[in-house]
């Protein structure tokens, strides 16, 4: 089910890039104007996000998942409906708080299950086959319909999920148990709930350390694939279909590395925390590779590696949180580390579009080696708080 409802995410990111055409010719407004929609979602988003640690521990996880499957329900037909333009924007307050809330909580679920890493990079995996399935989904429609119809058919598919949710997971989730002997600087909020946790995440380096990696590989991630098109045009020459080809190599190979990393780095007995080192080794590489080859042929397969070393570290880094925290705050913390991603996934590729269209696009790759460098960095400060997890007596 998991798998299924990231599918569900994974389609809405994939749409959205098709329907804002659309909406932008029905609306009579221009791509500014509708970048509105941007900040909106992005803030329903991280509350959602900030929200999802204590809901977990207020209703369990199986209420809280079927809550977000019909706030994204209730969303997608409202918007349906076609309303002004001012209440179409601010709805995506609904959209965002729905899909922060479901990839917030089953990224706290798989976390605590056994062989979480390879779970999570699956489960992040099938977020990719949903975004690529769904600009062809998309277009295929509207060629018979309006845009509204799509995302009415979006509401279509969440809804059974919201129905599965109900009959497939827990009841009720157990408050999670201390490791005996184990002892954080936490303990003394045990017995809070609510905010307090929320409070209690932030004041921990470690988690605040995840919170930023997750914020420059989000960052680097959809700094590449905004910009991956224009770069490859202007700096490199490639035909505009050449160019779509190699930004759909590069969303593939991140698929791919979601599938094929993770369960590969576990037989040989790797852990999470070296998958991630040799993963961002592998991005600073083809980052390095891709701006420096001589042919765009090879550029392009640089990219489609840059984007395969990048699958594995949000799902891995996300694997790694209840290794740096305590159980009760595990929740909490995935959320807080998710509300940083969007941060990450807002200014820097904004910042990164910025510096292209000022100096140049060729500065697509500096930048994306720069931001793999940090990320190494920041990977090194965050494996020395891992702790190996305390076998309860």
């Amino acid at each position: 089910m998991a798998y299924a409802l990231f599918v569900l995410v994974g389609l809405g990111a994939g749409v959205n890039g098709v329907l804002l055409v659309a909406q932008i010719d029905d609306y009579g407004v221009d791509r500014t104007t509708i970048g509105a929609t941007f900040f909106t979602g992005s803030a329903g988003f991280v509350v959602a996000s900030a929200m999802a640690g204590p809901l977990v521990h207020r209703w369990g996880y199986r209420t809280t998942l079927v809550a977000g499957a019909l706030v994204y329900v209730v969303a997608g037909i409202a918007v349906a409906t076609r309303p002004t333009f001012v209440v179409f924007v601010l709805l995506q307050l609904g959209v965002g708080y729905a899909t922060g809330l479901l990839e917030s909580v089953l990224n706290a679920y798989l976390a605590e299950l056994p062989r979480a890493a390879t779970l999570l990079n699956r489960l992040h995996a099938f977020f990719g086959v949903g975004a690529l399935l769904g600009p062809l989904a998309a277009a295929a429609l509207l060629t018979v319909a309006s845009w509204p119809v799509v995302v009415l058919a979006l509401a279509g598919v969440a809804a059974p999920l919201a129905v599965a949710v109900r009959a497939t997971y827990p009841p009720r989730a157990t408050e999670p148990a201390e490791p005996a002997g184990a002892t954080t600087p936490v303990d003394v909020e045990h017995g809070r709930g609510g905010w307090a946790l929320v409070a209690a995440a932030v004041r921990q380096p470690a988690v605040l350390l995840a919170a930023t990696m997750l914020t420059l590989y989000v960052g680097l991630e959809l700094g590449v694939g905004n910009w991956a098109y224009g770069y490859l045009v202007e700096a490199r020459d490639l035909s505009d279909l050449q160019a779509g080809y190699a930004v759909s190599g590069y969303w593939l190979g991140l698929t791919l590395g979601r599938f094929l990393i993770s369960p590969a780095a576990a037989r040989r007995g790797i852990t999470p925390v070296g998958t991630t080192y040799l993963c961002l080794g592998g991005i600073s590489a083809m980052a390095l590779v891709t701006w420096a080859a001589p042919y765009a042929a090879v550029a392009a397969v640089g990219l489609a590696l840059l984007g395969f070393f990048l699958g594995p570290i949000f799902p891995t880094t996300m694997a790694v949180l209840p290794q740096l925290t305590s159980a009760r705050l595990v929740p909490t913390a995935v959320g807080v580390v998710n509300a940083g991603s969007v941060v990450g996934g807002a200014a820097l590729p904004w910042a990164t579009g910025l510096v292209g269209e000022e100096v140049g696009a060729w500065t697509l790759l500096p930048i994306a080696l720069v931001l793999g460098l940090l990320q190494l960095v920041v990977w090194w400060r965050t494996a020395a708080h891992v702790r190996r997890p305390v076998t309860p007596r």
